[in-house]
């Protein structure tokens, strides 16, 4: 006679579907690039386990060689890697890790990239441009990845360059439960939501449906032979002696969401508060964010930030819980939407 399963029964609440479930051993493991060993650290706290001890060498030519020091044969192995800058070196140092990973036999590969890189260069703007943001994918793949987790893709079309699974993550929960605890009543009853471009309208909508406030979006203009150039050229919305709350996926320079701000200003918001999921705060960034026409800036931790770029007016939030959450849901073959009330 056959070992007996436990049954486990319909639940749609949670997005549980019916079926058995066989008494096998599972492990997680979890793993670190070196990118951003305090995030890796905190998640692998909130599982209730260790990092995977691994060994980083980097050689006089500058190639790079990492190890597993323990066994990781038939695991359900997490590679935690961020990648703000320098992005080229972590991007390699990752693949080589997937590379070890594989040809040690994990049985599941799951690179965790809280910022998922070259991700801007998700289509073709002009003729003879490279879709980098696919080739990334592309060579994720090659390297051993089976599944890639990422929070807040620049575009979400991004989950279509893989041909496996994608946990697109959002950090807005996060967000939310800060501007919900410190915002006044006073703050909220003037609250305006703010779409920085027409690009980020539909994120900028579900702001807006969540905190109860009316929507603007600010049109703006790209030189698209200048990096990192943007004109402001008209507000939609109403944002005169309101609390004008920037809602953006990354802050790289700070060009666009100063411009912003400043129109914003120009137009006689109250206040500018800035949320952000990824700060890469690429220079001046530090230095123009510190502007008279933003009041806070809020982000999250998906990327470090030095302390170097750090300023009186930034909050820099914790991304650790959700990524261990998601990584849970994973790993007991959960439902990573239901974090999301659906939308992931």
């Amino acid at each position: 006679m056959g070992r007996k399963n436990k049954t486990v029964e319909l639940d749609r609440e949670h997005d549980i579907a019916p079926g058995l479930v066989a008494k096998t051993k599972k492990r997680l493991v979890v793993a670190r690039g070196s990118s951003h060993p305090e995030l890796a650290t905190e998640v692998a706290g909130h599982l209730g386990t260790e990092l995977v001890p691994t060994e980083y060498r980097t050689f006089a030519s500058g190639e790079i060689l990492t190890r597993f020091e323990v066994s990781i044969r038939g695991c359900d192995f997490f590679l935690i890697q961020s990648f703000g800058p320098p992005v080229n070196e972590w991007l390699m140092e990752t693949l080589i890790m997937l590379d070890a990973a594989k040809r040690a036999s994990a049985k599941r590969i799951t690179v965790v990239a809280p910022y998922y890189p070259y991700s801007r260069q998700d289509k073709k703007g002009r003729g003879r441009e490279p879709i980098s943001a696919r080739l990334v994918a592309d060579l994720l793949k090659t390297a051993g990845a089976d599944r890639v987790m990422s929070v807040d893709l620049h575009a979400a079309q991004i989950q279509g360059f893989f041909d496996g699974p994608v946990d697109h993550l959002f950090a807005k929960p996060v967000l939310l439960d800060y501007f919900q605890s410190t915002l006044s009543a006073e703050d909220r009853e003037k609250l305006t939501v703010v779409s920085p471009d027409t690009g980020r309208v539909r994120v900028a909508d579900q702001w807006s449906d969540s905190l109860g406030a009316p929507l603007a979006i600010i049109h703006k203009r790209r030189d698209p032979n200048v990096a990192n150039q943007v004109t402001v050229n008209e507000i939609v919305g109403h944002v005169e002696g309101r609390v004008c709350l920037l809602v953006d996926d990354m802050i790289d320079t700070g060009g666009t969401i100063v411009k912003a701000a400043e129109a914003l200003k120009a137009n006689g918001a109250e206040r500018v508060i800035v949320a952000a999921t990824h700060a890469i705060f690429s220079d001046p960034a530090a230095t123009r964010l510190q502007s008279e026409a933003i009041d806070e800036v809020v982000v999250t931790d998906t990327i470090p930030v030095p302390e170097s770029k750090r300023f009186p007016t930034l909050t820099i939030l914790p991304i650790a819980p959700l990524l261990a959450r998601a990584i849970r849901e994973v790993f007991e073959d959960g439902s990573v939407t239901s974090m999301f009330g659906g939308d992931a």
